[in-house]
């Protein structure tokens, strides 16, 4: 037998042996193989050569294959395994509030009511808006305005209308107003209640200084705006080359925004009138709409809506008025379910507000806003009951297809699928608003008879009307839509305890099981008879 050492040996000699012979594949990096490669490859070469010398018009053949003709076979093959590029877009559309390309107003310091303190309060108050606004960027005026005794009211103006400047500058003014703000907050006594918050003028001056357009807006008086705001051609190198992009920059403006107005409601909440709010409430909704804000978080704003709807002292009278004013923010129903969403279901009152908006959308969309009782509390669940009878497809492409299928017959097919993609959309946004008005109710025993209801017309007028094939694959994402729906309620269902009326017809249940009782023992008896009388065994 060899030991240890005459096997490692042996192994090195049959490894060489192997990676050195003729018949071995493996790879050899030797001389004699790479002299043999460059042999292969200028053959190669010539050939390709030659090929080209012998077909001389081979590089101007047209080998586009979108030009060649289908045979009938290959296009019925085609025109079943397509798939068409319809989808429902995951992320609503937008509207256009804040016009691209906008130029930060230069605003001015209104100091003639001001009485400077000191030397460098004066010069800072003498200086133009250019040199006041180098103060702000050196921190200057954190020295002359933190922890003292009052803050002047059109400091804190002028620094609320730069937050609507490129972040360059709207940061440091955001830093320095909520430091006043906290400061002044801190000291205040309680009998000292004068703490400034902009009013909403000023805070549809700041949007529009932001470049929102009063179309868009829909509210009287926006284009109103204050002396202090300076309408010249200064122009600034810093503001100027900024490299932020234009939406970032302005995502980051109604941030600092809603920061400073979620403290103004939190610490003053009976400085704005219930009016104001409603106010305040439709023109944030419209900002967070816009179509540059799609992809960015609302975490300010959903935060400063919870705060606001907190603030309506008539709470039950507004509701009505906010649900329709909201309503009409926009025309199209996936920016309304978008609106929807802003309102976190963590509150009693956006819950509610949650329900009811969505209750008057869906009864908008299908025009259906006069029939029903939309208003009482406990008929929700019975009106959208009778709304989801019209969400059909059938039906809604009937309601859509009045307007948009062509009279020409070559363009009807295109148009055909347009409208199912039409259908299909509005269907999903319809159907998701629907299964927010059921989420925000606290289904009680006597309701458990709606939802079972909701749950019939669900299965019977949508999902079994949704015809899924494999080139639409939208209709089968509203088919899981629609299960998932179907699922959801039915686990309400299962944890509410319906009362004994959806289970037992007779008003007394002991009666009914005597009688049925009773009913078997008069049959076995009767069977037993006719035993007997037979002579068979009993």
């Amino acid at each position: 037998m060899a030991g240890p050492s005459q096997r490692t040996s042996a192994l090195v000699v049959d490894t060489h042996t192997s990676f050195t012979s003729g018949t071995s594949e493996s790879y050899v990096n030797s001389l004699d193989y790479l002299l043999q490669e460059k042999r292969e490859l200028v053959l190669e070469q010539k050939q390709e050569k030659a090929l080209v010398h012998d077909c001389p018009d081979l590089n101007s053949l047209d080998l586009d294959e979108d030009e060649v003709p289908l045979t009938p076979e290959h296009r019925l093959l085609v025109e079943r395994f397509s798939v068409s590029l319809q989808v429902i877009p995951p992320v609503h559309p937008g509207e256009t509030v804040f016009l691209p390309g906008r130029q930060p107003q230069h605003c001015i310091l209104d100091h003639s009511n001001l009485k400077p303190r000191s030397q460098l309060e004066a010069l800072f108050l003498s200086c133009p808006p250019a040199q006041q606004l180098s103060f702000l960027h050196r921190g200057l005026l954190s020295n002359l305005y933190l922890h003292t005794p009052d803050c002047p009211v059109p400091l804190v103006q002028w620094l609320f209308q730069l937050l609507t400047w490129p972040p360059e500058t709207s940061s440091g003014a955001f830093g320095l107003l909520w430091d006043l703000s906290m400061d002044g907050l801190f000291h205040q006594t309680d009998g000292d209640k004068h703490w400034w918050c902009p009013s909403l003028q000023e805070v549809m001056e700041a949007f529009h200084s932001l470049g929102a357009h009063s179309p868009a807006l829909g509210l009287q008086g926006l284009c109103q705006h204050s002396g202090r705001v300076l309408k010249n051609n200064i122009s600034l190198s810093w503001s100027e080359q900024q490299d932020t992009p234009p939406a970032i920059a302005l995502d980051i403006s109604l941030s600092y925004i809603c920061k400073f107005l979620a403290l103004c409601a939190l610490t003053q909440p009976v400085a704005y009138t219930d009016g104001d709010l409603l106010g305040l409430i439709e023109l944030l909704c419209q900002a967070g709409l816009d179509v540059e804000l799609r992809l960015l978080p609302k975490t300010d704003l959903q935060q400063l809506l919870l705060l606001l709807l907190q603030n309506i002292q008539e709470w039950p009278g507004k509701l009505q008025q906010l649900c329709c004013t909201l309503s009409k923010v926009s025309g199209h129903h996936h920016n309304l379910l978008a609106l929807v969403q802003f309102f976190l279901d963590v509150t009693s009152r956006s819950r509610q507000l949650r329900s009811q908006l969505s209750l008057v959308i869906i009864a908008q969309m299908l025009d259906q806003q006069e029939m029903l009782p939309l208003w009482e509390e406990k008929a929700q669940l019975s009106s959208l009951s009778q709304l989801l009878t019209l969400m059909k497809p059938s039906s809604l492409r009937q309601y859509l297809g009045s307007e948009t299928l062509p009279p020409c017959r070559e363009q009807q097919p295109k148009a055909s699928a347009e409208l199912d993609h039409k259908v299909c959309y509005l269907c999903y946004s319809l159907l998701t608003l629907a299964g927010v008005v059921v989420s925000c109710q606290d289904i009680t025993p006597d309701q458990w008879g709606d939802l079972q209801l909701l749950c019939l017309q669900l299965d019977r007028h949508v999902s079994t009307h949704i015809r899924e094939s494999p080139q639409a694959m939208h209709w089968t994402r509203l088919k899981d839509l629609a299960a998932q729906t179907y699922i959801r309620w039915q686990e309400l269902l299962a944890h509410c305890q319906p009362q004994a009326q959806y289970f037992n017809p007779w008003k007394d249940n002991s009666l009914r099981l005597l009688a049925q009782a009773g009913s078997e023992q008069g049959s076995r008896n009767r069977r037993k008879q006719r035993t007997e009388a037979r002579g068979g065994p009993v």
